[in-house]
């Protein structure tokens, strides 16, 4: 097994409690010379289909430290249950590059909530398969940035309502409740972080110019807590598109990768080009790189080639 995988699983099993109760804290070491380095993957779990195998070449070229998927792992009705063998035809048996064999922190999707939502967060997956971190809400915390992980699914209303589809809400309900300690927990985690950058990864977009656009919900409930607290990037899937989105009035950064598998929509909606930045409808992913001082996106096709790259820098001597 390597290293990197058996420092997760020793950091995963033996961390001490989170004094938060629904943000189970992690720990990840970044590199020795202080940098960080991730490919950024959502809306992928299709047994393999549609594009998925190049991400182990970008990984290589960049020695990630691990993986962020953003939910809708599994099509088109999540996990049957643990032993579903989904988890390893999507899974286990297409992510098969050396440099993909790192830990993946992970979230669900809307599409993870038609199925048995509670078997992608059963630890018996990481019996099956080492890499696999799925859970409702949780921090990473890699010393020079935190990545905070927001189960969205249970903020949007139209779930609870549509009857084409059945979701699994064990775990969430009473929803208000469940929402009310999800941001009274996630503002306390982010307004206590003394991180150098401050990253929030959920399913849903808040700021979108794909298929589904922006969530309305989560610009009421979600967005002013990440705004008060200096939040610098909000990554999301659920759009099988990749784009950047900036901000009129905050520093936050819009960032889709939900391309992971079946894109091609063809359906955009008009955005304000003051703030569009970036958009690609078709397959890809994304990767960061981040040191104390900078932070570098790229997004990448199925090629690997890079169709859109942005950086930015903080002062070494500002206060944080």
């Amino acid at each position: 097994m390597p290293l990197a995988v058996v420092l997760f699983s020793i950091i995963f099993f033996f961390k001490i409690p989170s004094c938060f109760s629904q943000l189970t804290r992690l720990e990840h070491q970044v590199k020795d010379d202080g940098s960080l380095s991730l490919l950024v993957v959502g809306d992928w779990g299709r047994r393999g289909h549609f594009n998925q195998t190049i991400m182990g070449r970008i990984g290589k070229e960049l020695d990630i430290d691990f993986v962020v998927s953003t939910g809708d792992n599994f099509y088109d009705d999540g996990l049957k249950g643990p032993h579903d063998p989904a988890f390893e035809e999507s899974f286990t048996e297409v992510y098969t590059a050396d440099s993909l064999q790192k830990p993946w922190y992970t979230i669900l999707g809307n599409h993870d909530y038609r199925g048995d939502a509670v078997a992608q967060l059963n630890p018996f997956l990481r019996k099956v398969d080492s890499r696999w971190l799925c859970l409702r809400n949780f921090m990473v915390d890699t010393e020079i940035a935190t990545f905070f992980f927001v189960d969205t699914t249970p903020f949007v209303d139209k779930y609870y309502t549509e009857e084409s589809h059945t979701y699994d809400w064990r775990g969430v309900s009473p929803r208000k409740a469940y929402l009310a300690n999800l941001l009274k927990d996630l503002e306390t985690a982010l307004r206590e972080s003394s991180s150098r950058w401050k990253i929030v990864v959920g399913h849903h977009a808040i700021r979108s110019a794909g298929h589904h656009g922006d969530t309305e919900e989560l610009i009421q409930h979600l967005l002013p807590i990440l705004k008060a607290n200096n939040v610098d990037l909000y990554v999301n899937g659920h759009d099988h598109c990749l784009e950047h989105i900036s901000s009129h009035d905050s520093p936050i950064q819009y960032l889709t990768s939900g391309a992971g598998s079946k894109a091609w929509r063809g359906d955009t909606k008009k955005y304000d080009e003051r703030v569009m930045k970036f958009f690609y409808d078709g397959q890809g992913f994304m990767s960061m790189q981040l040191t104390n001082a900078n932070v570098e996106v790229l997004f990448h096709d199925v090629l690997g080639q890079v169709l859109h790259r942005w950086k930015v820098s903080k002062d070494l001597h500002s206060s944080m």
